[in-house]
């Protein structure tokens, strides 16, 4: 006979040897040593954490003709039977290609006949999310009302996609993720069994990548052994063989980004592509790297919060604590978000570059979880004596700081220009493009705003009328007020006075007096002369 892969060949034949479920393992035990066996139920959870073993398990266990505390004996001719496939008691359906109404016809005609062996008849559906509308409305009688002999069990990964009609017939179970300590007791076991020599390390970390799926751990770790036939499976083998990055390169990327160190850190990824890493993988174990540290920072017991090793342990104590928990946040969702959007991408590596451009170099964000890190940088570069410089050239003055004793050189505050009449010419022709600096209900209720002057006095100030009533909460909350002065700001080099007011309902006016900013007239109401105006393309 040929190989047999691992998943399959260690297939649990009975309740004892489920791993991780004990919670379902326990009741279906009870149920059987009673004779309390339900009509029908529904198994549902992740993929590899038992369903369809348990199903299968189940359907022995209830017509095996000499049970063991519940469990099959797997000696009988039932269970041989059973075990071997060929036992016309126990129907496997796969709902994803079985999805129609003729498929569940079929199985109401077939209910109708006895087993011909055994007690019952046991129908196993998998994945039975899949079924069509009619196909469920055809199974609902007979998964309500089914002869005496016949079980269903329903096998899924989407219970969510599952009429509550069927649902509310059917006993259901929860299958957990199974734990990585549970994955890697079991892998040691199997492979102590099976002769081969395995790196703890290393089991432990297929066991995490497994991410609570048995199978999946089976399936890599076959993998694994297969490209490394007759040699020890090590740690720094099975990070090759998968394509994912060892914990120390992570921890020297960390540092690089913490040092602002850009170069450096696309250099680390350079080397991370040219070893043949795994791109995706490599940004899911940094979100796991990053979790860790946050979990060490924010745990009273780090080492009953993360599970490494003792010398990765006290690695990642010291950097937790060069950083805080909001800027750990901050990379981790960076990084999340970089995972969602790197699955489907052609440039990998160009997103993946320019995420940790953006850890760098907070400045870059202007949210607030960034300003955290913006304000860390500025900090160390002050304790350092380094120059803090802006983005525009100004002249700056000398300070000493009484804590280092150091003296440091500060940015010379000085205040924009006030705006003059011309300017609001500058900011009506430029008005949709400081729009599209603000954000949120302000900026959508700007899109029906008027920006006006007051005409009996002609001062440079700035009223935005909003014909919507519903801006009246923009007008309430000062923030709004700051961020249209910002965006105005930033447009025209200069403070401007901004005044947010409402069209009145009644009158279908605002203020009185308000005029709507034209090209020329502003201009030649306040100065008496002759200007010419530039035109200036609107953004």
């Amino acid at each position: 006979m040929g190989y047999t892969a691992l998943y399959r060949k260690f297939r649990p034949q009975e309740f004892e040897d489920v791993k991780g479920q004990e919670h379902i393992v326990t009741t279906l035990k009870n149920q059987i040593k009673a004779d309390r066996i339900g009509h029908a139920y529904l198994f549902c959870g992740t993929r590899g954490t038992g369903k369809t073993t348990i199903a299968k398990i189940l359907a022995k266990a209830v017509n095996c003709e000499h049970p063991v505390d519940g469990s099959p004996c797997n000696s009988c001719k039932t269970c041989m039977a059973i075990n071997e496939g060929t036992s016309m008691n126990v129907i496997e359906i796969d709902a994803a290609s079985n999805n129609g109404v003729d498929n569940i016809r079929e199985i109401r005609e077939e209910v109708a006949y006895r087993p011909t062996t055994g007690k019952y008849k046991v129908y196993i559906i998998d994945e039975v999310h899949m079924l069509s509308t009619g196909a469920f409305n055809a199974l609902l009688k007979t998964l309500e009302e089914p002869p005496s002999y016949v079980i269903f069990i329903l096998a899924t990964t989407e219970v969510h996609k599952i009429p509550i009609t069927i649902l509310s017939r059917c006993q259901r179970y929860d299958f957990r993720r199974i734990t990585a300590e549970t994955i890697a007791a079991r892998l040691q076991e199997l492979m102590e069994k099976e002769g081969y020599d395995v790196e703890e390390k290393a089991i432990r970390y297929i066991a995490k990548v497994a991410d609570g799926s048995m199978r999946d751990a089976l399936s890599l770790l076959d993998q694994c052994i297969a490209f490394y036939l007759g040699e020890t499976l090590t740690y720094e083998k099975v990070l090759e063989n998968l394509g994912a990055v060892d914990t120390e390169v992570f921890s020297r990327l960390l540092r690089q980004i913490l040092q602002q160190n850009t170069a450096g850190t696309i250099k680390t990824l350079d080397d991370i592509i040219i070893q043949g890493r795994e791109l995706g993988q490599f940004v899911t174990d940094f979100i796991w790297y990053l979790r860790n540290l946050l979990l060490i920072s924010t745990s009273e017991h780090p080492e009953e919060a993360v599970d490494v090793s003792a010398e990765n342990l006290e690695r990642m104590k010291e950097e937790s604590k060069m950083l805080d928990a909001e800027t750990l946040m901050r990379y981790i969702r960076i990084f999340s978000e970089l995972s969602n959007q790197i699955k489907y991408a052609s440039q990998k590596r160009v997103l993946v570059e320019i995420a940790l451009i953006k850890l760098c170099q907070p400045v870059m964000e202007t949210n607030l979880d960034s300003l955290y890190d913006r304000v860390r940088v500025l900090e160390e570069k002050m304790e350092k004596g380094v120059m803090v410089q802006s983005t525009t050239a100004r002249p700056y003055e000398e300070i000493s700081i009484e804590d280092t004793g150091e003296s440091v050189l500060e940015e010379e505050i000085i205040k924009p220009e006030k705006a003059a009449p011309e300017d609001l010419q500058y900011i009506k022709k430029n008005w949709k493009a400081i729009i599209r600096d603000t954000k949120g209900l302000l900026q959508q209720m700007l899109l029906d705003s008027i920006p006006k002057y007051d005409g009996n006095t002609g001062e440079p100030i700035l009223y935005v009328e909003f014909q919507n009533f519903l801006a009246q909460t923009c007008i309430d909350n000062s923030d709004n007020l700051e961020m249209l002065k910002n965006a105005v700001r930033k447009k025209i080099g200069k403070d401007v006075e901004i005044k947010m007011i409402l069209k009145s309902s009644e009158t279908g006016q605002g203020r009185s007096g308000l005029a709507e900013i034209s090209v020329d007239d502003l201009i030649h109401k306040n100065i008496n002369m002759e200007v010419t105006v530039e035109n200036m393309e609107e953004e």
